[in-house]
């Protein structure tokens, strides 16, 4: 879809949460464009309204210069307020405008958003004409978490990318490994994909780049199915079991499955961190690397 949105002079609105790549597909949308010999310029829309008046006419400018169509990338739109707004969609109008005359050259708009902006129109807190004006077409990336068929073939990308040796080069990971990255949530999509991939070259251990994940997960609730018809002390007994096994196994990762030392940091003695490690299910293969 990009490679043929890229081809048109359509101004392209990008929608995907943080991380999600919308820098990368803007990048992207140029390169493939007819404006790909022009200049890319970034703009991000926190800046002070008259500071981002003053950066697309030194975009426009700049594409006068070098007698080229410049592509022009907004960047976090759903930041402006109205009054950044009006500014925008007058000095584009205004671009336009002098794209018009001879000799002059103007610009392919591209624009993103960390969320849809509809909603933002139908209630006035976004100014409709500025929207029509920026979305002639619309990509949305989905994050992370809706495509995780895609995980294990872009850490392998991003392993091979940040590998500078081949002595820091990070052994194939197991299905184990690669289901435990499945099943995180990866809030910051597929910029904290790659962060993690950066860690385990940097590091070379998969234990302390796992961990770290596991640290910046959202602690989960532990509710039962049947819940309604559960008793309190019920419901308590399922939490401790649950909080005693998530104990048992941050141990046991942060001593590398050394029993001994695990048991010492649990504070029992090693016959019943033996027992409680039967009884929880937990093998060794469940986190190898």
């Amino acid at each position: 879809m990009a490679s043929e949105i890229a081809r048109t002079n359509l101004s392209v609105l990008i929608l995907g949460e943080s991380g999600t790549g919308k820098d990368t597909y803007a990048s992207l949308l140029h390169s493939l464009s007819n404006a790909n010999h022009g200049s890319f310029r970034k703009i991000n829309c926190t800046v002070a309204p008259e500071r981002l008046e003053s950066l697309i006419s030194e975009a426009m400018r700049d594409s006068a210069a070098h007698q080229a169509t410049a592509t022009l990338y907004l960047d976090n739109l759903q930041e402006l307020d109205l009054a950044a707004q009006r500014a925008l969609f007058s000095r584009l109008s205004d671009g336009e405008s002098s794209a018009a005359q001879p000799g002059a050259h103007a610009f392919r708009l591209i624009s993103s958003s960390t969320r849809s902006l509809d909603t933002e129109v139908e209630t006035g807190r976004f100014r409709h004409e500025l929207y029509f004006r920026l979305n002639g077409a619309c990509l949305r990336l989905p994050p992370l978490r809706e495509r995780k068929d895609d995980i294990a073939s872009l850490l392998q990308h991003f392993l091979i990318k940040h590998t500078i040796s081949p002595k820091t080069r990070v052994a194939s990971l197991s299905k184990r490994i690669i289901d435990t990255l499945v099943q995180y949530h990866w809030p910051g999509n597929i910029r904290e994909l790659e962060n993690f991939a950066l860690r385990l070259t940097a590091v070379g251990d998969v234990q302390a780049a796992l961990q770290e994940l596991r640290l910046h997960s959202k602690p989960k609730s532990f509710v039962p199915e049947n819940s309604r018809s559960s008793s309190l002390k019920t419901v308590a007994r399922a939490a401790s079991r649950q909080a005693e096994r998530e104990m048992i196994m941050h141990a046991l990762e942060h001593t590398r499955w050394n029993r001994k030392r695990a048991a010492q940091e649990l504070q029992i003695s090693y016959k019943s961190l033996l027992c409680k490690i039967k009884q929880i299910g937990a093998i060794q293969g469940d986190h190898e690397n």
